[in-house]
């Protein structure tokens, strides 16, 4: 009995550990169809023990260690946009990067859009690298 009562309380503590572990990839989604419309790239994350100062400083740094150009920052807002050009068209592709209150901590949400006839492979693996640049 008393070993089916620890199986039954292991098996609750490993199914709700996903739970507990959020992850930036757990948040990641994408909407448009790939070639044939432009495609936007989004995720977010919440740092409970990081103010909004710190993450927005974080993040900023983050991007600029990207390689982003055209970095527009409003600190009082909490944005940041920023431009990149690697498809060699000329037709850039936008970041935007919005920190935020959530209770004592920060919520980050970042969305890369790229345009009409344009790819980003790995966009997923670097947005969450600009995000989880704030718990760092």
């Amino acid at each position: 009995m008393i070993t089916r009562i620890a199986c039954v309380f292991a098996l609750g503590v490993f199914s709700a550990a996903p739970a507990f572990a959020d992850a930036c990839s757990d948040h990641y989604e994408s909407s448009g169809v790939p070639l044939v419309t432009g495609i936007t790239y989004k995720t977010w994350m919440v740092f409970p023990s990081v103010n909004t100062t710190a993450a927005f400083d974080k993040v900023s740094r983050a991007v600029l260690a990207e390689g982003f150009v055209d970095v527009n920052v409003e600190k009082k807002l909490g944005t940041l946009t920023a431009q990149q050009e690697t498809s060699g068209s000329g037709r850039p592709q936008t970041l935007r990067v919005v920190v935020r209150k959530n209770g004592k901590g920060s919520r980050v949400d970042a969305v890369f859009i790229v345009q009409q006839g344009q790819v980003a492979p790995g966009v997923g693996k670097n947005l969450c690298r600009i995000v989880n640049a704030v718990g760092e």
